[in-house]
């Protein structure tokens, strides 16, 4: 367990390319022999037809959650399979050892649709700070990764997101209507303005890796799971982002968040985004 004796950031020093092989071996075992060849046995529904788990999501999860575990001794983990399955593992985010936060595949529904627009992502918080994402595109073979204060690479290469190109509407991702209560739907089609030109997300990994490359100009989120944000979140702070609630606080993966938020790849664009969502009545 992080102490004393080691910071988190001299676990990650030592222990980042440990992590990323862990994410690689966990695709290459148990999503990427399923992707495109998923029998229907294998596909269930959680609260919705919109909301679907697969073999690979478990299998994936439940071989990270042994490996990320043994490789940091006292740390614990909060993945979605498992928090659905028993949501008191959520709680482990509020507490102060190191938590290994797992979305196995982020774009399900993609992934069952045999749409390579999904990923998997691993974050590392300590006392709802993250200091390390990772997040792996497996069937496009695109791995990016972030450490705080240390900056986000995409396969290797520096990530800056930069300002938008001046003169041109903001692309920005929004959550599906399907996710989303009333109120948050009223909140989100404030960003159906001028200037704007709002579309509806695909996996939440991709889209923040796509903010942080400086391809897409923000989100808007409705939900705040922590294992859907807090690797996107930090891969677009390290290039330059940043992420702001309705009230104008940055986004907490230990909850309480003022819904929707957005993430943006610079700090004016964030405050734009941010400032029409509290339009809403």
């Amino acid at each position: 367990m992080i102490d004393e004796t080691e910071t988190i950031d001299e676990f990650l020093a030592r222990h980042s390319a440990d992590v990323e092989r862990a994410v690689r071996e966990a695709a290459a075992a148990e999503i990427l022999p399923r992707f495109r060849r998923l029998a229907a046995h294998e596909i269930d529904q959680k609260s919705g037809p919109h909301d679907l788990v697969t073999d690979a999501d478990r299998l994936a999860e439940q071989r990270l959650t042994e490996v990320l575990g043994a490789l940091l001794p006292g740390s614990v983990v909060v993945g979605e399979e498992a928090v659905h399955a028993d949501p008191a593992v959520y709680e482990a985010i509020q507490g102060d050892a190191p938590v290994w936060i797992i979305d196995p595949v982020d774009g399900t529904r993609q992934f069952v649709q045999g749409d390579d627009g999904f990923c998997s992502m691993v974050a590392l918080a300590l006392r709802g700070v993250v200091h390390g994402a990772w997040i792996y595109a497996p069937a496009l073979d695109r791995f990016a990764t972030a450490v705080r204060g240390q900056g986000a690479f995409l396969d290797g290469e520096r990530l800056f997101a930069g300002p938008p190109a001046p003169g041109r509407d903001l692309v920005v991702a929004t959550s599906h209507p399907d996710y989303t209560t009333d109120a948050q739907r009223h909140a989100l089609r404030t960003l159906w303005s001028d200037g704007l030109a709002p579309r509806h997300c695909g996996s939440a990994g991709l889209e923040y890796l796509a903010v942080a490359r400086g391809e897409l100009d923000a989100t808007g989120f409705s939900w705040e799971a922590a294992w859907d944000h807090a690797a996107g979140l930090l891969l677009v702070e390290e290039a330059g982002g940043a992420h702001l609630t309705r009230d104008g606080e940055p986004f907490r993966i230990t909850g309480g968040n003022a819904l929707p938020f957005t993430a943006a790849r610079d700090a004016p664009t964030t405050r734009r985004v941010a400032e029409l969502l509290r339009t809403a009545a």
